[in-house]
């Protein structure tokens, strides 16, 4: 059977997190860094934006929030998420020709409610 209310809620969240990378994204190209892919999808996971800051590879995590109840984003990236972010990020390193000359894992937390970036950190976690 059909679950409308299901379904809208499952629609809303991906929304919230297509407009939280968009913002991301879009701090990080007023930072200088310049995007080469966005929600790269693999069977092991996805990593929301991957970009190039100067010739250091960035993997980012974004975390969007309407309130802020429960934190900033950033601290609901734990151990099993950086876990399958950093094997995703290995596939897509196998799967690309992408030069560089060393790569990174940041968190940007956006608030939905200003549409600003609340926090971005770099180097958020390190390879797992």
């Amino acid at each position: 059977m059909f679950n409308s209310k299901r379904n809208e809620g499952k629609d809303s969240s991906c929304q919230k997190g297509r407009t939280g990378e968009d913002i991301a994204a879009d701090y990080m190209i007023g930072q200088g860094l310049r995007i080469l892919s966005k929600n790269f999808r693999a069977s092991c996971g996805e990593i929301d934006i991957i970009a190039l800051d100067g010739k250091e590879l960035v993997f980012v995590e974004v975390k969007a929030r309407r309130t802020g109840e429960f934190g900033i984003g950033a601290d609901s990236v734990g151990y099993y998420k950086q876990k399958k972010i950093t094997n995703t990020a290995e596939l897509y390193l196998t799967m690309t020709k992408v030069k560089y000359e060393s790569c990174r894992f940041d968190v940007a937390s956006v608030d939905l409610r200003t549409n600003s970036v609340v926090e971005y950190v770099r180097d958020a976690f390190e390879a797992l």
